[in-house]
């Protein structure tokens, strides 16, 4: 099993073991407790604007195989959060691994060890409460190992050491480091075992590293061409007849129908069933999703609901029962049922028409207030849909520019980075399904379960792959056009986000939403800046 540290940026970090200390130890410090890691924790990456590009400098790829280098007791040219000098040097060797991450080898020379021990004696030789001796004084280290425990003295040792060596072993890394992903991957009885009998110590660090971006073409985001299919209904014109439409209905009523059958423009209440088509029709299935009881069917509507459906019970009147076959089309939202060939039941239980009133200018104001006109009625409707219109081309557009950048560029994506994304849109859905949903604990804790998580991981990691390089790509044009944000934006925005956190009485962190806000308008910015220069083409699907 794996010890996992936890690493804060920008500062090197405080780490936190995931291992625990023995029943007798009298440790309390942080690096002795377990890191239970939060289901959706938001991951933030380290800065590392040249830090990345001066690493390949002095290290040129085909030098990397293996690189050695000593961590100095009293490092200067390293973050001055690292204060605890050693009396020793240790030694690092560092070999890059596969997804963008790095092994760091550590040894501990045994004059190191050797003043971790003693500090650990002093440590428990302060506050053990030996018998036959006041607390805080000397007690022979013979006497004390024996009232301890020789193995917890040794435990308390190794934690020591790993918490003095950690900071000078990341040193070279730390700036590059992805936070939450330092993790020591030797086991702690090896670890046991080597400082027993060496008295001094050996172990391995994996820490995931920010991705370095490669674009194909390189800078091939300049001049992008995008074709982006726009849905139909966000049609201004279109969407503002359908809501003209809408209005007009709501002011009539329904009457029953009692000499004929269904026709375009009623509305049915109808019974319907499913089932598949099978050959042997013994084995034929319901369709659950299909089923509805006393469903109200606009036939205006019809082809929304499910495409040639009217067509089928065009003429059903009320009372009367049909049962027809039916293709679902290969572009239904429900993948499972795209292709199936099902027998649909449907019975009329009631059918009516529409009485509206007229048209006219008289009931202009009862379809939108403050208009006289049924013409002052199109236009006002027609302003407020070119408004929706606008915004759901631009949303369109930013997709597409999204979709063609991660399709540019090749990048080694960290496990770390891909975990958490997931997580964070794991948690989201989680969030959306407590909105809609009221779930109980139990519910809730089976869809929060690991499994569920690492399900959500497998089934989706095409989309989450997309997401980060998405997010990855957006990040390095920022860097690479030296795009800039004004600073009274940036304030505002944190402002405006807070006093939402206030106004809903939630907690928050204040440089977390600094963070996220920065995130959100470097997006913006260079969305922006793609959009101006690429040559877009809309086409209705």
């Amino acid at each position: 099993m794996e010890l996992c540290i936890s690493a804060t940026a920008p500062t090197l970090p405080q780490f936190k073991l995931s291992f625990s200390p023995s029943s007798h130890s009298l440790f309390k410090n942080e690096f002795l407790q377990s890191n239970n890691r939060l289901l959706f924790t938001p991951l933030k990456q380290l800065q590392v604007p040249s830090s990345r590009q001066f690493f390949f400098l002095q290290h040129p790829p085909h030098k990397l195989s293996s690189i050695r280098f000593m961590a100095s007791a009293a490092p200067t040219t390293v973050d001055s959060t690292v204060t605890d000098k050693l009396p020793a040097d240790i030694q690092v060797t560092e070999t890059p691994e596969p997804n963008s991450s790095v092994r760091l080898s550590v040894e501990v020379p045994a004059v190191v060890c050797n003043d971790c021990y003693r500090r650990v004696i002093k440590e428990f030789m302060m506050r053990a409460k030996v018998p036959g001796f006041r607390p805080g004084k000397n007690v022979p280290e013979s006497i004390l190992i024996s009232y301890v425990g020789k193995e917890t003295i040794q435990k308390a040792t190794i934690e020591s050491i790993l918490k003095r060596t950690l900071p000078h072993a990341m040193s070279s890394v730390s700036k590059r480091a992805l936070e939450d992903s330092v993790r020591i991957s030797t086991k702690f009885p090896e670890m046991e075992k080597n400082y027993s009998s060496l008295k001094s110590l050996r172990y391995d660090v994996i820490v995931d590293l920010a991705p370095e971006v490669k674009w194909i073409p390189e800078n091939g985001y300049h001049n992008l061409k995008i074709v982006v299919e726009i849905d139909k209904e966000i049609d201004a014109q279109t969407a503002a007849e359908q809501e003209l439409r809408r209005r007009h209905k709501a002011l009539g009523s329904l009457r029953i129908v009692a000499d004929r059958g269904l026709e375009v423009g009623d509305v049915a209440i109808l019974d319907i069933s499913a089932t598949t088509i099978e050959q042997d029709e013994s084995a034929a299935k319901r369709i659950p999703s299909a089923d509805s009881k006393g469903f109200q069917f606009d036939t205006e509507d019809g082809d929304k609901i499910l495409p040639d459906f009217l067509d089928s019970i065009i003429g059903i009147k009320r009372g009367e029962t049909k049962s027809f076959p039916y293709v679902f089309p290969e572009s239904w939202k429900q993948e499972d049922l795209r292709g199936i060939r099902a027998q649909f039941t449907v019975e009329c239980k009631e059918l009516f028409y529409r009485d509206l009133p007229e048209l006219d200018d008289s009931i202009a104001d009862r379809i939108l207030s403050g208009c006289t006109t049924v013409e002052e009625v199109k236009e006002t409707l027609l302003q407020k849909f070119l408004e929706v219109e606008q915004t759901a081309k631009e949303q369109a557009t930013d997709n597409a520019i999204l979709d063609q950048l991660h399709k540019m560029i090749e990048v080694d994506i960290p496990q770390s980075l891909f975990e958490e994304q997931a997580r964070q849109l794991y948690g989201a859905q989680l969030l959306q399904i407590q909105a809609n949903m009221k779930l109980n604990e139990q519910q809730l804790a089976s869809l929060s379960s690991p499994k569920a998580v690492k399900d959500f991981m497998e089934n989706q990691k095409e989309n989450i792959t997309s997401i980060i390089k998405q997010n990855l790509a957006v990040g390095d044009i920022f860097k690479r056009e030296n795009l800039q944000l004004l600073t009274d934006e940036l304030v505002k925005e944190v402002e405006n986000s807070i006093a939402e956190f206030k106004r809903h009485n939630q907690e928050y962190d204040e440089e977390r939403v600094r963070g996220q806000v920065q995130e959100v308008l470097e997006g913006a910015k260079v969305l922006e800046f793609l959009r101006e220069r690429a040559e877009i083409r809309y086409i209705m699907k």
